[in-house]
């Protein structure tokens, strides 16, 4: 690798949208446990607002330095790796989702990452989706992992067509759920209708309670809740005794569960064996990340304020030829 330096969406403090920058900045280098990333996509998260505009470090702690290069997820290929990997090569294609919100770095060209953080591409992905996904495909795996959900029980996903949602609701279909999936307004339903789910009602119309009662007339056994607003109320009602919730920890106001039923929050962790889990599993079938608009780099601001607004699935910034679709 010759060159020095590149391309990368920045902030110099927190704040809104208008604080993000399209600079040149230096290259990082990997550590030795640590591959360096050309990356050819990188998703935008509902979550990275919070981390643009500080509200994240608040409640957390900690601070990121500056120039922080916002982005926690991405595909690309590797560029080099650290003495101490063994597990990669130079031009593999990979993608990796990263926890260590302080770091950030995926909105450049390129980025390292801590090599027990990346897994190569499952078959039938390419790098776009693969870009677009791995945060939310973790939380939505480490989800349904924390509802310990089994073969034959009737699920719950509400926010089935958002990022988390749209993804859980392929693996909860995997591992043999019957799955209600609530979403957000008619296109929506029509997304996860056509990814599988067993039934499907805007979560923002008339009906919310019928359809729940229709689908589990003797209770739901788990319900994974991505969002909270009015409508979950009549889908906590329509659990069984017995039956579990599992929420990642930022749904705000936490979900209550009713009597008899436990509710559990969750971090989305990536260890390298939930990584495989999720590649075995998205293997096993056709495999859909919806993306619903694309970026170039230096729209990273208007990205910010597109994943604000309604908007299913996710939204991406192509990073490698620097142009959008």
């Amino acid at each position: 690798m010759t060159t020095t330096t590149m391309q990368a969406a920045v902030i110099d403090r927190f704040g809104g949208a208008d604080e993000i920058k399209h600079r040149d900045i230096a290259v990082p280098k990997p550590a030795r446990d640590e591959v360096l990333i050309r990356i050819d996509t990188a998703g935008v998260g509902a979550w990275d607002p919070y981390l643009r505009d500080g509200q994240y470090f608040e409640e957390a702690g900690g601070k990121p330095r500056f120039p922080f290069v916002l982005g926690v997820e991405g595909a690309g290929v590797i560029e080099a790796v650290g003495e101490d990997v063994m597990d990669f090569d130079e031009g593999q294609a990979v993608y990796t989702y990263s926890e260590d919100m302080e770091r950030g770095g995926f909105y450049a060209e390129y980025a390292t990452v801590k090599a027990d953080r990346v897994t190569p591409l499952p078959k039938g992905l390419d790098l776009e989706a693969a870009g677009a996904m791995p945060a939310d495909a973790i939380t939505a795996l480490c989800g349904l992992e924390t509802l310990d959900l089994e073969s034959g029980e009737t699920l719950a996903i509400f926010g089935a067509s958002g990022g988390i949602g749209h993804i859980a609701l392929q693996l909860a279909k995997r591992m043999g759920a019957r799955v209600i999936a609530i979403a957000s307004g008619k296109d929506g339903v029509a997304l996860v209708r056509q990814l599988g789910a067993d039934a499907a009602i805007d979560g923002h119309g008339k009906g919310v309670e019928k359809a729940v009662n229709e689908f589990a007339p003797d209770g739901l056994d788990a319900a994974l809740v991505t969002a909270n607003d009015k409508s979950l109320g009549p889908i906590l009602e329509a659990m069984r005794p017995g039956a579990r919730i599992a929420y990642p920890h930022g749904v705000e106001p936490e979900p209550k569960a009713p009597q008899g039923v436990k509710a559990e929050g969750y971090d989305g962790e990536s260890t390298p064996e939930r990584l495989k889990r999720l590649n075995r599993l998205i293997e096993q079938a056709p495999f859909h990340v919806h993306i619903s608009a694309r970026y170039r780099l230096d729209q990273a601001a208007e990205a910010h304020r597109a994943v604000e607004e309604h908007h299913l699935g996710k939204i991406t910034l192509k990073i490698a030829s620097n142009v959008a679709d």
